[in-house]
């Protein structure tokens, strides 16, 4: 009896200090790594020619390309179920391409961004779960930097300038450059981490982001200053599998 009883408390002890090794606590900090995935969901604007003031180039979008780079995320545990977490990356690049009316056209040029955001995440499992599924949602800032633009958009302005206007304008431009505003805007994600030992494991997410990019284009041509606006809804789906470790 007395070995019954004390085989069954070594069993119940190993247990407790099992699910304690494993368990989420407030205070607990994770760095996660992995390969991180934004595949723009765009809806793309017409091109509107501001200046001079010949209105949109009916059917002329422009579409967005995937880009893979390192995903970093850190989260800390504010409780044993609340998270706070903020996503980074290295610099994503995204080729711009004509749509639409003018989706033959090839690239159009480029931009590269960094899209940190914040977010407040609720764990779904008991503390003591190795697997530990989370949903989550927050605020995005995209920084749009380094954008460029290709001899196909410069030679693609007379053609536009010729839609907006609905007649042959002669315009020929020898130049053009592109500006993209900043973006803010709401996110939500869900994922999952899998403790693999007390203080590593795996760990995959997707989030969906709002991100609204203002592009301008301005170009010099034999006409004077010619300036164009898009309005691109990227609103990407963001993918990261990876690993972690939690201090």
């Amino acid at each position: 009896m007395i070995k019954r009883t004390l085989t069954s408390s070594l069993i119940a002890g190993s247990m407790l200090l099992s699910q304690s090794a494993f368990a989420y606590e407030a205070g607990d900090f994770f760095i996660k790594g992995g390969i991180a995935v934004v595949d723009p969901q765009e809806t793309s604007s017409d091109i509107v020619i501001n200046t001079p003031p010949l209105g949109p180039a009916t059917g002329a979008k422009v579409g967005l390309n995937s880009d893979a780079q390192l995903g970093l995320v850190f989260t800390y545990m504010a409780t044993d179920r609340i998270g706070i977490e903020l996503l980074a990356a290295t610099p994503f690049e995204h080729d711009i391409s004509g749509a639409g009316a003018i989706a033959g056209a090839g690239k159009l040029g480029d931009t590269q961004h960094l899209p940190p955001t914040l977010s407040v995440q609720y764990y779904l499992a008991e503390p003591d779960s190795k697997f530990q599924p989370y949903v989550g949602a927050g605020i995005n800032y995209t920084i749009f930097f380094n954008e460029g633009t290709t001899q196909t958009l410069t030679n693609s302005i007379g053609a536009l300038a010729d839609i907006a206007a609905g007649a042959p304008t002669g315009v020929v431009a020898t130049s053009t450059k592109l500006d993209i505003d900043d973006s803010i805007g709401a996110s939500v994600q869900a994922g999952f981490n899998y403790e693999v030992t007390e203080n590593m494991g795996l760990t995959a997410a997707v989030w969906w982001i709002n991100i609204d990019a203002d592009a301008e284009i301005t170009a010099e041509t034999n006409a004077g200053t010619v300036k164009a606006n898009v309005n691109v809804e990227v609103d990407p789906l963001a993918y990261m599998l990876g690993a972690y470790y939690k201090f």
